[in-house]
């Protein structure tokens, strides 16, 4: 799939990329991107919840009266879970939520998040961007001649480039992450897929086999 490289004011800069179909042009499968995005969302998930069971909120162990003949039910302390304040019974503990998933799923479900974006023209390559110094002003300006500027972003770089980094992290529908570190739910959660010419031949000269997801 043939795409036309941009400049950073928004123009045709007469050059044009080629998009892997290796990555930009299989066929998606639906439910591996939706076994990738839950193992990610899962891996999110703190798993601080916690309740104090009765041998660890306050109150005496007495027992509050004798076993039999008070006509009632059997009472322990007061820190029984029947009583205000007492203990929970088969609450919430600490636990991790992850979850494995094998390699190949992951390329896979990654692949096809980007195929889903190729097919709706939601990828947009933009010549190397350098900046030398953090200038968040530039960068929505840069946006902006892109027509991104109300679009939820998901712009990738070569490596990490800290001034970049720095230009966008208060860009609120925009998020920055190196070629590398991308992933399944990021690729779906925005509506473009922004990458720079020397993304593309990374791309271009990775192993469908490698891991990138």
């Amino acid at each position: 799939m043939q795409i036309e490289v941009l400049n950073i004011k928004g123009e045709k800069t007469g050059r044009s990329v080629e998009l892997p179909d290796d990555f930009f042009g299989i066929e998606p499968n639906d439910h591996l991107i939706y076994l990738s995005v839950k193992q990610y969302l899962a891996a999110r998930h703190q798993g601080t919840h916690k309740v104090k069971t009765r041998a660890e909120v306050k109150g005496a162990s007495r027992k509050l009266h004798k076993q039999k003949g008070t006509g009632g039910a059997r009472k322990g302390n007061i820190r029984n879970p029947l009583y205000k304040g007492g203990g929970s019974i088969f609450g919430p503990k600490p636990h991790g939520y992850s979850f494995k998933l094998n390699k190949q799923v992951k390329n896979l479900a990654f692949y096809s998040a980007l195929s889903y974006k190729a097919k709706a023209n939601g990828i947009v390559v933009i010549e190397d961007l350098n900046m030398d110094s953090p200038n968040t002003k530039q960068f929505a300006g840069i946006l902006n001649n892109l027509n991104l500027a109300s679009s939820k972003t998901l712009f990738l770089l070569p490596d990490f480039n800290d001034n970049v980094f720095l230009s966008t992290r208060n860009l609120q529908k925009v998020k920055t992450d190196v070629f590398y570190n991308s992933n399944t739910y990021d690729v779906l959660n925005a509506k473009t897929l922004l990458l720079t010419e020397t993304v593309v031949k990374q791309f271009a000269e990775t192993d469908v086999e490698e891991e990138v997801a």
